[in-house]
């Protein structure tokens, strides 16, 4: 299946209706990862009496709780999806001891945490010893980094999609003007600076926008930074590449009011790493959400889901036979 590449898709308007919260609720849950650490996890599941159709797995941005989502969680569910949302160790309800002991990086947040998330997707999903139930089919969602690094994660091939919003290869040669020189400050300097200091990335260097980071995942994020190529030219991770191995519908999105983050040409560089896949890449702005600006986070705030939440949905559904509802 050959990729297909559309950077000037920008929508018009939603085409589906409000957004409608599941009535089940969150389920707490516990993923143990393959180096036994715990991570605090949930499973919002469709309402009473409703089979769930489909699996979800909702990927944060950095150092964002999973708490954040949960909104579209709830939307999730309520067009039928069981849906898993966690926290990455260091973060949310994942977070042990003091936040400058916590050894974690984001190559382990990839790797690790990650891949626990798929496995309890995969179990959810039913058996797969060919019984007379049919096996759930998975939708994969990410945020930001979430997207960004999904493509490592060992299993990632047995998604039936990826829905990816705000997910970029950050190198600061990518991003327009001012916003350059700001990434490339940030990398350079804030990161270094405020690591050695304190031990942590504060969430002042954020912008307030996040939870502070651990160190090590600042530093590494800082290194990615600044090489060309991002992760994708880190030896280290050179073995897990699997971003090729996706032949599955593949959406990442652009906001067209976030240029610190996610601007245009860093989102094309990350879909030119699902070189085999279906892809469609698309671009939300505000006037599709119903709101006056979206930026990095606005998506995934319920002010923007009644009109957003339906329209990206609807759009990975459309393109993924096995995750459209019956009709």
């Amino acid at each position: 299946m050959t990729s297909r590449l559309n950077t000037s898709s920008a929508l018009a308007g939603p085409q589906a209706g409000p957004v409608a919260d599941s009535t089940a609720g969150e389920l707490p849950t516990r993923l143990v990862a393959s180096d036994g650490r715990g991570l605090a996890a949930a499973w919002t599941e469709p309402p009473p009496g409703v089979a769930a159709r489909a699996v979800a797995v909702i990927s944060s941005a950095t150092g964002v709780p999973r708490g954040f989502y949960r909104g579209f969680a709830s939307f999730l569910a309520a067009r039928g999806y069981a849906v898993l949302s966690y926290d990455y160790r260091g973060i949310g309800g994942s977070r042990q001891g003091r936040l400058r002991d916590e050894p974690a990086t984001m190559r382990d947040w990839a790797l690790l945490d990650m891949a626990a998330a798929l496995v309890a997707a995969e179990q959810r999903r039913g058996p797969s010893d060919g019984g007379s139930a049919a096996r759930l089919p998975l939708l994969l969602v990410g945020h930001s980094f979430g997207g960004n690094m999904i493509g490592f994660v060992p299993g990632v091939e047995r998604a039936a999609a990826l829905l990816a919003v705000g997910s970029q290869v950050g190198e600061p040669r990518l991003y327009p003007g001012a916003h350059r020189l700001v990434a490339e400050l940030f990398f350079r300097a804030v990161i270094p600076a405020a690591v050695a200091a304190t031990g942590v990335l504060p969430s002042w260097a954020l912008g307030g926008s996040a939870a502070p980071l651990p160190g090590g995942v600042a530093r590494q994020w800082a290194a990615w930074g600044l090489r060309r190529g991002w992760a994708f030219a880190d030896p280290e991770m050179a073995p897990h590449r699997q971003a090729s191995a996706l032949v599955v519908p593949v959406h990442l999105w652009n906001v067209s009011d976030d240029l610190s983050f996610a601007p245009p040409r860093a989102v094309d560089a990350l879909a030119a790493q699902f070189r085999n896949a279906a892809l469609g890449r698309h671009t939300l702005t505000p006037k599709d959400a119903g709101v006056a600006s979206l930026g990095h986070f606005g998506v995934f705030r319920r002010q923007a889901g009644a009109r957003a939440w339906p329209l990206l949905l609807d759009r990975i559904e459309a393109a993924t036979p096995s995750l459209r509802p019956a009709r």
